[in-house]
Order: C-alpha cells, then sequence, then structure tokens
C-alpha cells in the first residue's frame, strides 16, 4: 500500500513542476511581436521602388471604381426587379427602341453602310 500511495503524489508534483516551467519559458509579448512585425515591414517596404506605384495605384483605382459600379448596377437591377410591373415595362420599351433605332439605321443599304463605316471608325479610334 506504501508503494502505490507515493507513485501519484510524485507524479502531480512532477507535473506540477512542468507547468510552471512552461510558465516562465513563456512567448514573446504581444507588443514585442508587434515591433517586430513592424520591423520586417519597415525592411521590405523599404526595398519597393516607389516610382512604379503610379501605375499600381491607377490599376488599382479603376479595379476599385469598378467593383464599386457593379455594385451600384446591382443594387439598381434587383431594385427595379422588386416591382413587380416594371421589368416587364423595360423590356417592352427596350423592344420599342431597338426597333426604331433598326427603322431608322437600316432599312436601306446605304444607312447600313453609313452604320458600318460609323463602327469601324470607332474601332479604329478605340481599339487600334
Amino acid at each position: 500500500m506504501s508503494d502505490v500511495s507515493p507513485g501519484p503524489e510524485s507524479n502531480q508534483g512532477s507535473t506540477t513542476n512542468t507547468k510552471t516551467t512552461t510558465k516562465t519559458t513563456a512567448e514573446p509579448s504581444i507588443s514585442e511581436r508587434a515591433n517586430d512585425f513592424l520591423s520586417q515591414a519597415n525592411d521590405v517596404l523599404s526595398k519597393v521602388d516607389w516610382s512604379q506605384m503610379g501605375k499600381y495605384g491607377k490599376a488599382a483605382g479603376i479595379i476599385a471604381v469598378v467593383i464599386i459600379a457593379q455594385i451600384v448596377i446591382k443594387v439598381v437591377v434587383d431594385t427595379v426587379n422588386f416591382f413587380p410591373i416594371l421589368p416587364g415595362l423595360l423590356e417592352l420599351l427596350g423592344i420599342v427602341v431597338v426597333g426604331q433605332w433598326s427603322w431608322q439605321n437600316l432599312t436601306t443599304s446605304e444607312k447600313r453602310n453609313a452604320v458600318f463605316e460609323k463602327v469601324q471608325n470607332l474601332k479604329k479610334e478605340y481599339i487600334d
């Protein structure tokens, strides 16, 4: 009986000692880790060629504007679709507008050639 009782007591004592040793070898504090991170970030940022950042800033700005525009368009379309009669009326209006434009610009071969030339000029101006 005496052999059984000292065993668990000695195990409990060793566990307590291990826990205290882990506490004494604690990790660095949050402020020390933050200082290390900031120093590493400063090292990386000092190596960046800042003369090229104008291009990246413009690209990031264009991407941000496109994303915001898409969100606004989605909200507007969802709002229009919320009303039960508006989507049907807008589709009808679109059909009427396309029909009128087609009648005015595509009825004769001269008008079709003029539209084709306008498209070619716009293509040359903006794409080529």
